[in-house]
């Protein structure tokens, strides 16, 4: 039970955090304000606002295993790339919020349940024919 509250708390901020990117589309001047303090091209700011609520989407639906590796993949690089820039734009303690994220990212990950795993190869290295899998 402490895992199955763990996975969704931790998910459920990660997830909200990661919606809340959508902000990235408003092109609002505190928005390209915020893109331009930190370094980045305008256009990464758009890729995020899509990217980031779309990953927050995946790691709350049931099902789409594959795609749920691809998305806790690209929001760990997202949030270690964005720490870095924080650090570099001389943003101080606030650098560390995206590691703050990152690491309630990776207790979702190891604490996911195995309906939301990618389900174990049956095919080993160097071989072509499948191994039967004992059923548990």
């Amino acid at each position: 039970m402490v895992l199955k509250i763990a996975y969704w708390a931790t998910t459920i901020i990660a997830a909200a955090m990661l919606l809340s990117a959508v902000t990235y589309l408003t092109g609002s001047a505190q928005v390209v304000a915020f893109v331009n303090h930190l370094g980045y091209p305008q256009h990464l700011r758009l890729v995020l606002g899509v990217a980031k609520p779309a990953a927050g989407v995946v790691l709350l639906l049931p099902g789409l295993r594959l795609l749920k590796e691809w998305a806790y993949a690209g929001v760990s690089f997202a949030w270690s790339m964005a720490f870095l820039a924080h650090w570099l734009a001389g943003d101080g303690a606030m650098a560390f919020f995206p590691l703050v994220l990152l690491a309630l990212l990776v207790v979702s990950y190891l604490t996911r349940p195995a309906s939301r795993r990618l389900a174990p190869t049956t095919v080993p290295v160097g071989t072509a024919e499948p191994v039967a899998r004992a059923k548990n």
